[in-house]
Parts: structure tokens; sequence; C-alpha cells
């Protein structure tokens, strides 16, 4: 066999292989054999088929049978003795018979050398969340608005309050698709409404009739009402103020919490958040990691993993989206992006494990499991569950172990930390 490599591209490699065409052809001879010892053909008895029949009826299909294995097999031993490694299926082409060779040429992606560099000098600011007093008053009030209930109230509408109305509104002295409702309720300050609509709800009372302007911004999704000033007549039918439940044991029932009372439920309430801020906390350190590594290994992607990923992120869309027909599907072009980098550090991650030797780590897994179940009541049976279900554990590994090697460069890089409250961390936006 004689094969010689030909670099077309980066990673693109044009491989053409010649072997010489007699074993071809004793192969093909030996087989026809075999299939004429059992051949049925009209006219001749099983195993009295002459060779010139057998080969004029199956030549061409043993022939073709041959010469892909031969080639299938002769293309895994070219790869494999010029140490190359393909990223994906080659494109085959086969060349004219000259009656002395079989030669076929293959086109194919290579993957690229992955060489880490810098691991030790990654800049991580590792978050410190603090979880103070106003912090937790401050979720307990969300929770409380979400028990709330509203009472009629006779005064004028003030910030929080609630009014139920109808209106309509009109551009131009029409009246305008969605421009108008009858009995909207809408809670002031919360903004439900574009600013000037609820500024124009503030001091209202019940059987109170208003008129007022309301500029909607350049960038609204309505692109006949972007930028313009339209005019609303608004009926008020009540006002309504919030009543918020009182902190103690009945309210902390209302949340599930049978035994401990108010004590217990904060209790819960801080765990909770504390877990809130972890996962966001991990989730922040991670996306510093991928980035800096994409920075400082910068990396040649295949073009036949990219288009792998890209088709993959599409249906991952089509799922989210619920859209079941390929027609309806978003662009593809629109995954390349994030497909080119989805590979990218999917090898350099890969080349983490290996060259720092990771292996799944037994207490990672069950922490990971851990972390998975906590939102369920029954969360220790979940976690057994988990634990002894092979094929769960078997999905988690890859997360797990990419999980390992982000955890090495967030430990062996220059990691500081950064003191963040609750509120600031969790209000900020995604890095």
């Amino acid at each position: 066999m004689h094969v010689t490599v030909e670099s077309t591209g980066t990673l693109e490699r044009r491989m053409r292989v010649e072997l010489p065409i007699a074993p071809i052809e004793q192969q093909v001879d030996s087989r026809l054999k075999s299939v004429g010892r059992t051949a049925k053909i009209k006219g001749f008895r099983p195993g009295k088929v002459p060779a010139k029949v057998v080969r004029q009826r199956f030549g061409r299909q043993v022939r073709e049978e041959v010469l892909s294995e031969v080639l299938q097999k002769s293309y895994s031993e070219a790869v494999t003795r010029e140490k190359l490694n393909p990223a994906g299926g080659p494109k085959i082409e086969t060349e004219n018979e000259n009656g002395k060779t079989f030669a076929f040429v293959a086109t194919f992606e290579i993957m690229p050398e992955v060489v880490l560099r810098d691991l030790e000098k990654i800049k991580i600011e590792k978050p410190e969340v603090t979880i103070g007093d106003d912090d937790i008053d401050d979720m307990l009030l969300k929770l409380r608005k979400q028990k709330a209930t509203w009472e009629e109230v006779d005064r004028k509408s003030a910030d929080g309050d609630r009014v139920t109305i109808d209106f309509v509104g009109k551009l131009k002295g029409e009246v305008f698709a969605g421009g108008e409702a009858k009995n909207y309720p809408v809670v002031l300050g919360s903004g439900q409404m574009l600013p000037d609509f609820e500024k124009g709800l503030m001091g209202v009372k019940a059987t109170d009739e208003v008129t007022f302007k309301v500029k909607f911004p350049k960038e609204y999704h309505a692109e006949e009402l972007a930028g313009q000033k339209a005019e609303f007549t608004v009926n008020v039918h009540r006002v309504e103020a919030e009543v918020l439940p009182e902190l103690n044991d009945e309210f902390a029932e209302s949340f599930n919490v049978a035994e401990g009372g108010l004590e217990r439920f904060i209790q819960d309430v801080r765990e909770n958040m504390e877990r809130e801020a972890d996962q966001k906390a991990k989730g922040d350190l991670r996306e510093q990691v991928m980035n800096a590594l994409l920075e400082t290994n910068p990396l040649d992607v295949p073009h036949t993993l990219k288009h792998q990923e890209m088709h993959s992120l599409q249906r991952e869309a089509m799922r989210r989206m619920g859209i079941e027909k390929t027609e309806h599907a978003p662009p593809i072009a629109n995954f390349a992006e994030a497909a080119e980098r989805r590979v990218a550090l999917g090898l350099l991650l890969r080349q983490v494990i290996v060259d720092k030797e990771l292996s799944v780590d037994e207490l990672m897994m069950r922490a990971r499991v851990e972390e998975l179940c906590a939102g369920y009541e029954n969360a220790e049976d979940m976690v057994n569950m988990y634990l002894s279900n092979p094929q769960v554990m078997q999905q988690l590994e890859p997360m797990v172990i990419e999980q390992q090697a982000i955890d090495w460069i967030v430990e062996h890089g220059k990691t500081k930390a950064k003191k963040i409250s609750f509120k600031e961390f969790m209000n900020a936006p995604a890095s």
C-alpha cells in the first residue's frame, strides 16, 4: 500500500492510497466461487452453475462489495500509519483503474493538536457572597407579596396601589390595535405599563375619568407606535391597597413548613438564598474560566464538528420553542458562533482532563446528585434513586469531570476573592 498525504488547509488533509489490484481480484474470484456453491439460477442445479455464468450474474455486485471492504480497511490502516486523527468521515473519490492498481483519494479534516498554555496565569475573580439581614428582609417581603391580598380604599391612588380601569388609546384620533381594554388591573410602580401611563394613574379615585398622553419609546415592539405620542382616556373602577400577611407561624405554614414555625421558615429562606447564590457563583466562575481558556488558547475548529454542533443547537432551540417541523426551525447560521465556541471549549477542557490526569470523583458525583435533588421534599430518596440508576450516572459523568477541570483551573490559576452582597451579586448581569 502506497500512501501520500497533502495538507490542503489548516486542518484539511488529502490522502491518496494506492493498492495493487492482484490481491483484490483474488478476493473477488474467491468470493465468486463461494457464491457459486450456493447460487440458485434457473436451469442449473445448486453448486453446478458455470463460473462464467456466476461472474456474469454476480460479478459486478461482488466486486463492488470487495472494493468497499478493501477501501474501508485500507483507509483505516493508512490513517493509523500516518498518525492522523480524523475529525469526521472522509469524502472518498476513487480513481480510474489502470489494470495494475486500485487507488482512491480521501479528503477529511483532522482534530487540531491542543497544547495548553498559561493555565496557571488565568485570572479569576471568585465571588464571596454575603447574605445580610437586609437581604433576608427583602426576600421575606417578596414572599409576603406573593401571598398579598387587595383591599378597596376610598382615597387617591398612590405608588404600590392596584388600579382597575377601562381605557381607550388613540393615535391621531383613531383607536389603534391593542389600544383598549376593560377591567384592566394596573399595579402602580411595578413597571407593568409605560412610565407615562402609570404616571397618569397616580392620584386618581374610583369613578374618575382622566385623559393623558403617553409617549411610546423609539424601540417599541409595535412599529406603528414606536416613537409616537398617543392619547388615552381612562375610567377608574376602583383603587385597592396591598395587604401583606403577617410574618408568623401561619405564614410559614402557607409555604408548607409543618414544623418549627416562622424560625424554621426563615432558616429555610436563608438556605435557599445560599444555594441560589452558590449556583450563580459556580456559573460565574465557569464563564470566567471558559472565556480565559479561549483567550489564552485560541483554536482552529474542524468544520465537521462545528456543523454537527450547529445542528445540535438548532434541535435544542426547536425543542425549547415547541417547533416540530424542520422548515419552521430557526436558520442554522444563527448557531455558528455558539457552535464554534462550544466545540473549541470541549476540546480544550478534554485536554485539561488528559494533561492533568483527572478521573471522575465519586464524592463530586454524589454532590452533583444532591444538588439536583435539593429542591425535592423527599430529597434523600431521590438521591438514592439517582445513585442506583447507571444510565443517569453515566449521563452525569461528563458534566462532573468537566467541572473538575474547571475547578483545577480555578485552584491553580491566579484567583482572588471578591466580597459582594447578595443583592448586588444576584442583580448583576451575567458576565
